[in-house]
């Protein structure tokens, strides 16, 4: 296409160009994962391992996993950003069906 080259399509990937983030078992967790970085900003992409591209296409799901990617000076910030939702405390609702963090702001008003 004439614009290739302003997106770098018009050359492959190269190993050295993106580093890789971590590893999406099933499309819902790759959805959940991709979902944070776009909320953070933080470029990536995927790629699906195997035959889960075809497997994609004819049956709607991949079961052989996703790798997704940054650019390397993203990768320690995608990291903590993974990590940070990986080790977060849940939320619970207590008996009135609110969420506990409601009931610490209505307390320090």
């Amino acid at each position: 296409m004439a614009f290739d080259h302003l997106f770098g399509l018009d050359k492959p990937v190269q190993k050295d160009d993106v580093a890789h983030l971590t590893a999406a078992h099933n499309d819902i967790e790759l959805s959940v994962l991709c979902s944070i970085l776009e909320g953070e900003g933080i470029p990536y992409i995927t790629h699906d391992r195997g035959v889960g591209s075809v497997m994609r296409i004819l049956s709607g799901d991949n079961r052989y996993g996703s790798d997704i990617y940054v650019l390397p000076e993203d990768l320690e910030r995608a990291t903590e950003v993974l990590d940070a939702y990986r080790n977060a405390e849940p939320v619970e609702e207590d008996e009135d069906g609110d969420w506990d963090e409601d009931e610490d702001e209505d307390e320090e008003l």
